[in-house]
Parts: C-alpha cells; structure tokens; sequence
C-alpha cells in the first residue's frame, strides 16, 4: 500500500496511517515517533493490522477494556493496530488480549499505577505451554533485550497505556524517576527449572493452561549469594538483602513483594525439601526489626504500615513483608550463577493494587 505521499484509511471505523518507504527511510522524520513512547513503531498498514486480528478469534468490534485513567475504549481492533505498532507477532496478540484484560481489571489499579509519582510498571508474567510456543525467554538474561516476544508484548501494553488510557510521560504518568521497564516488562517463569508448583497453578490455573500474571513492580533488584548453601542460611540471607527496599524503615511495606530466584538458588532451596510455602514463611518470619529502631531519628523517619512505631512495644519484632500471601515467588533466569532477583510492589490494600492472573485464549 506504500504510496508517494502518507495516505489515511479507515479499518472498520478507526483510522490506519500508511507511510511511504522514503518515510520509513528517513530516521529523523517525526513520524517515526507516533506510538509515543519514544521509539520507532511499525507502521500499522491495513494488511498488517488484518494480519493482527486474524491472530484471533474474537471480532474486531468487541470491547475488551475501558483503559484507564482516560478510559479509552480498547476493542480488538484498537488493540490490534497498538499490537502492530509495538512489533508484535500475530501469535502474540492472543497474549496482548489477556494481558490487557488483566491491567484493566479493578483489583489491578491501573488507574492508580498511571499517576503515581512511584515507579511502578505492569510486570507481565508468562505461564504455560504458549512460553515456548512463542519464544518467551524464561531463561538466561530474563529481564533483558533479545527475544522479541518478551520485548513487543510487553511493549504493547505499555503503548495501550499511552495510545488508550493517556498515560503519557510528565502529563499523566508523574513517575519521579520511572525505570526500564517502563519500555516494556515481560519475563516467562522457568518452569522446566523450578523445584516448585508454577505461579499460575498457585494461582488456582491448570498446569497445561497459558496464562498471564501481572504484578505492579518497580525494578528488579539483583541479591548475589555464591556462598550459602543451608536453605534456611540461603533463604535468610535472600531476605535480608531486601530489607531496605521501599525504604530501610519501612516495616511492614504495604504491599506485595515478588521474589524472582534464580534456578540455581532454587535447586538449593528445594533440594532440602523446601516447598514455595517454606520459602514464604521463612521470608516473613525472619525478616524483622525491632519496633525502636524503626522511629524516626538520625537514620531517617519514614514509615511502613506501622504509622507509629513509638507507641507500639519497643521490643516487638515488626515484619518487614506484611502477610505470607503477599510475598509472591517465582523461578527465572538462566542456570548458570547463583543470582535472585526481588520486584518491590507498589501499594496494596483498599487503595493500592493486587496482581491479576488470566488465562491466555483463542
């Protein structure tokens, strides 16, 4: 369809921009940066967003989401031609779906997650069969660049967000300093290298089922232990190296925490017998601080849900995660390095956000 001159048409009522190759040729064109997070886009042509949707069963008009905090109407179509834009793949688009499904439901907060000035981002988590399907990395470099299924999935989400739901950098989103995955953030679990039950049969999904988890993260921060080798030693020294997230008094955080171990760490653990359950106990159990040392003084005066620690007893041991259910654990990354990984959470409770699972249909 490529022309001399940019052309508009209309796929079944939403407008399609077709560029010329010479467009496509010129990198300082402005055109370029249309999907608005700052990088190139594929432009979405009428073949290529026909391709998209026949990736799917569902007709072009059925409304998926209101995408908030704009609400934009998400239908199959919208989301296919962001889908497009992103580089996906049109097997992919049964994954985008599902995974737009999941940030746009209530217990999510999406709308919440968009505005803050917290640098929360969606994390999409992958489960199931489609991971290999697809080419999911689950393994080596989990969080990084080089496998286009994690890169373009997750990066549609994020174009929903802005294209959709108006979530555009210094207008809605207020994120202080925001972080990488703000681009895109899309991991597989390694399930094939887990001792454990994975996150979405956990999660009350069946094992040949392919689903998406979201989780509301800041970055990946990397803990290093080459040398524990007692689950228990391996364990403490995990949660420990977590205490200061958030804030090195925030006791208790007020939300989830997701713990990625690396498989190496994770044959360790559960070569003693340690089920996930055990992994979460331990985490909560150990990881504590005395109610004095977490007043305000010299050291800093932010708090956790413990709004005041001064007149709580000065000897109790206050947990620096909330409840077992909100430590969250996964296997990843490759097999090679003894590396894990902890995801802090934004908020929790009434206000703040819970992970959502769905399961990735036709």
């Amino acid at each position: 369809m490529a022309s001399s001159e940019a052309t508009a048409s209309t796929v079944a009522r939403f407008p399609v921009v077709t560029f010329p190759v010479k467009v496509m040729d010129n990198m300082d064109d402005e055109r370029w940066n249309c999907g608005a997070d700052g990088l190139p886009v594929v432009p979405p042509t009428r073949e290529r967003v026909e391709r998209m949707l026949a990736g799917t069963a569902r007709p072009r008009e059925v409304l998926v989401a209101e995408v908030p905090p704009s609400f934009g109407r998400a239908t199959v179509e919208k989301l296919a031609i962001n889908a497009v834009m992103a580089g996906c793949r049109p097997d992919y688009f049964p994954v985008v779906l599902a995974v737009v499904e999941a940030a746009c439901d209530p217990a999510f907060n999406l709308h919440g997650q968009s505005g803050t000035t917290n640098a929360t981002s969606p994390l999409i988590i992958v489960n199931g069969p489609i991971r290999a399907r697809l080419g999911v990395n689950c393994a080596a470099g989990v969080f990084g660049p080089g496998f286009r299924a994690n890169a373009t999935i997750g990066r549609a989400l994020r174009l929903v967000m802005i294209n959709l739901g108006g979530t555009k950098a210094g207008e809605i989103s207020m994120s202080t300093l925001g972080h990488p995955g703000r681009y895109t953030y899309c991991i597989g679990e390694h399930e094939e290298a887990s001792p454990w039950e994975p996150l979405h049969v956990e999660r009350g999904s069946k094992p040949g089922e392919s689903t998406v988890t979201l989780f509301p993260g800041e970055g990946p921060f990397i803990v290093n232990d080459h040398s524990s080798r007692e689950a228990s030693q391996l364990v403490a020294s995990l949660g420990w190296s977590a205490a200061g997230v958030w804030n090195h008094k925030s006791f208790p955080l007020y939300g989830h925490t997701l713990w990625v171990i690396g498989p190496e760490h994770a044959a360790t653990i559960g070569s003693q017998g340690w089920s996930k359950r055990d992994v979460k106990r331990s985490l909560f159990d150990t990881v504590r601080r005395p109610a004095r040392e977490l007043v305000p003084g010299p050291d800093g005066a932010e708090s956790g849900r413990l709004r005041d620690p001064a007149s709580s007893d000065p000897n109790a041991l206050i947990p620096k995660f909330p409840s077992v259910e909100e430590i969250m654990v996964i296997v990843a990354g490759g097999t090679a390095g003894r590396f894990s990984a902890v995801v802090p959470g934004w908020m929790g409770g009434d206000i703040g956000a819970q992970p959502v699972t769905r399961t990735i249909g036709a």
